[in-house]
């Protein structure tokens, strides 16, 4: 068992002869070690840095190889504890083991039995952390299923997978909410050399900018009010395999700033801690807004953005893949019916024709939302168009105003649009007295998305305004 990058190995003994044996012992096998010369000392190491493995003395003068345990499992409850004295008996392995030690040695050991339980123990560790990622995962995993589409937009997005698999080079993924971007992320991952150590996913858009830091980098005891006990960063719980950045157009301009010198140095610092540790992690980034008018505005930097577009990719909204509309209808179908509990459910030709019909302008996240609700209500065995939303049995792709003439000399279609998108998003605003949820649900499009719209448009500071005016009007 190959040891993972940074292993840090802490010895706390009271006798020199056996710190300086088990220093060059696992000096040698490559572990990166610290001594302490008794409880106190290690005590002071353990607030400042953290350790994935402690081996401890029992019997110390100043506090006992008991009470040491209990103190490191409150400050560092990840650190791996294995405790050896040359006076063993039942009584304190038995409560040893009770206080949460991984391990316990007896004086004198054999050297390569030593060498195989602080391995175990690391492996241990390991699978732990596995276990805790995986949880994690489950938890974040967005519920778009697998990727699906055979359109020549999507091949060429499976083909771009491919490529970029085999490099290590950053990736950014580009494209409106609910297209699938964590799932293109994931793919890239999957196909990579490092499929088979850890992939972590980070919404960067839904934690605040000091928690995120902290999610991200790690921290130790005392470094802010909270910090109770040392924890390793999600960077670090990544190593050897892959951190995905979601919705970095949401990060603050100082954590933008932290990121590039992680990406610049490949070194990461626990928050609270003076040292560095270097860090083996592919990174994939994405984003719904459009990075190169953020950094005209000067909300996004110019180098991190150049760290991370060394390799982009764009999803395609599901408007412009409409021939994947039905293969994915169908694989949602398949998985609700089946978690619901109602096999053999199947769809009608007029029920698809509507969904082929319909612009998603929450993508593929709104379809599968769609077809949930469809099979949540069905009660037959076939779900027909009742079943559906009404916004998409009313939607008329070649509806036209009436009074509606084209001018002799013509127009700016793309200028025209534009206006027309932006004036319905303020009717919209002043409708709903600037509240942004409220006006998404009447546009029939996510909260996000009418976001990005009022920054394209420049009138986010109109709708602020237009929600205080109209609050304070009531308020008179």
């Amino acid at each position: 068992m190959s040891l993972p990058l940074n292993s840090k190995l802490l010895i706390v003994d009271d006798e020199r002869s056996m710190r300086e044996l088990l220093l060059m012992l696992f000096k040698r096998e490559g572990y990166r070690v610290s001594v302490a010369d008794c409880g106190a000392r290690a005590v002071e190491m353990i607030r400042s840095d953290l350790f994935d493995i402690i081996i401890s003395d029992v019997r110390m003068p100043d506090m006992n190889g008991i009470e040491f345990l209990s103190r490191c499992r409150q400050m560092s409850p990840e650190t791996m504890v294995i405790l050896m004295t040359a006076f063993a008996t039942i009584d304190t392995a038995r409560e040893a083991f009770k206080l949460g030690a991984d391990d316990f040695v007896q004086k004198p050991f054999d050297v390569d039995e030593l060498k195989i339980i602080v391995r175990n123990a690391l492996e241990k560790k390991r699978l732990r952390q596995e276990n805790e990622l995986l949880k994690r995962e489950l938890q974040q995993r967005g519920s778009l299923g697998n990727l699906i589409g055979k359109s020549a937009r999507m091949q060429a997005v499976y083909e771009m997978i491919k490529t970029v698999a085999m490099t290590t080079s950053t990736v950014l993924i580009t494209g409106e909410s609910g297209t699938g971007k964590e799932l293109v992320a994931r793919a890239i991952h999957e196909q990579s050399p490092r499929r088979s150590e850890p992939f972590v996913s980070v919404n960067c858009g839904a934690l605040t900018e000091t928690l995120l830091e902290s999610e991200l980098f790690g921290y130790i005891k005392g470094a802010f009010t909270g910090a109770v006990s040392n924890k390793k960063g999600l960077f670090e719980a990544a190593s050897g395999g892959t951190i995905f950045l979601d919705e970095i157009g949401e990060m603050s301009l100082s954590m933008q700033v932290k990121l590039l010198r992680v990406l610049q140095e490949r070194r990461v610092r626990h928050i609270g801690s003076a040292d560095e540790m270097p860090v083996d992690v592919r990174v994939i980034t994405a984003t719904n807004r459009n990075l190169s008018e953020m950094i005209d505005s000067g909300d996004f930097r110019e180098d991190l953005y150049y760290r991370i577009s060394v390799i982009p990719i764009e999803l395609p909204p599901l408007r412009e893949r409409r021939e994947d509309i039905r293969d994915l209808a169908l694989h949602f179908l398949k998985r609700f019916s089946e978690s619901m509990g109602k096999p053999g459910l199947s769809i009608s030709e007029d029920t698809l024709r509507y969904l082929e019909n319909y612009s998603w302008p929450g993508n593929v996240r709104q379809l599968e939302n769609t077809i949930e609700r469809a099979v949540a209500f069905e009660t037959g065995s076939v779900i027909t168009p009742e079943r559906l939303p009404e916004r998409i049995l009313k939607y008329d792709p070649v509806k036209l105003n009436n009074n509606f003439e084209l001018p002799e000399e013509g127009i700016d279609l793309e200028a025209f649009l534009n206006e027309l998108e932006k004036s319905y998003i303020i009717a919209a605003l002043r409708r709903t007295g600037g509240n942004q949820t409220r006006a998404a649900e009447m546009l029939g499009m996510p909260v996000r998305s009418l976001r990005h719209c009022l920054d394209k448009h420049g009138i986010r500071q109109t709708a602020s305004l237009m929600r205080s005016t109209i609050g304070l009007g009531e308020r008179v």
